[in-house]
């Protein structure tokens, strides 16, 4: 599956030529012009990596990166022209990775991105996801409801993974087909449905539940 980045910048010209560049090398990408559309892209799909612009209409960056961290650990890198130190203080108080100051080179912006992706993917093996009592390991895999094993195929995995990374946020059908079938998925999307209905039998002794929202999605119900 292809990384996803979220690009929100301001500026039409620097904006196409990230996503152009990121796309060659073999990535999907979305592309915001102000705060509040980078938002709105944000709940609609789960990404990668968010290269975020300080300075946006609607929004600020600031305000963006603050925002997503209330419903998400993605990496964030912020692009700016501002260098003063307590505007990046503030930035990595907020919860972002990285800055990158502009102008700045599009292998260097692609180097730092693909060298945190690995460094990321790199801990799994001593990353535990736990939410409720479900644990994940997410190096070994093994997934552990109620301190039993329960061993789930590749594809319902990745779907409670998908889930517990984004605990009581709404997901809709065309989020989970559009990330586990892809684009050009020609089948009917009912086959969420029918994930959906194993995964809640495989996590029915836990204490996180898989509720329907009426004409909107799915939400994974994580105890507090």
């Amino acid at each position: 599956m292809k990384p996803r980045l979220l690009i929100v910048e301001d500026d039409p010209v620097l904006g196409s030529l990230i996503q152009d560049f990121f796309e060659r090398e073999e990535w999907d990408s979305c592309l915001a012009q102000d705060g509040e559309m980078g938002l709105e892209l944000f709940e609609e799909q789960s990404y990668d990596l968010i290269l975020l612009d300080v300075m946006l209409p609607k929004k600020d960056g600031f305000t963006v990166c603050k925002k997503i961290r209330e419903s998400s650990d993605v990496p964030i890198f912020f692009i700016t022209a501002r260098v003063l130190e307590e505007d990046e203080l503030h930035g990595y108080s907020l919860g972002a990775d990285d800055y990158i100051t502009k102008p700045f080179s599009l292998p260097v912006l692609y180097a730092k991105a693909t060298t945190l992706m690995k460094r990321l993917r790199g801990n799994e093996s001593l990353r535990i996801l736990k939410k409720g009592n479900i644990e994940i390991d997410l190096g070994t895999k093994q997934v552990v409801i109620a301190g039993e094993f329960c061993h789930l195929p590749k594809l319902q995995y990745e779907i409670l993974l998908y889930l517990l990374e984004n605990p009581n946020r709404i997901l809709t059908r065309d989020q989970i087909l559009i990330r586990f079938w892809g684009y050009d998925f020609e089948g009917n999307e009912r086959v969420v449905d029918t994930h959906i209905k194993k995964l809640r039998k495989a996590i029915a002794g836990s204490d996180c539940k898989i509720t329907t929202v009426h004409k909107a999605g799915y939400r994974m119900e994580v105890p507090v």
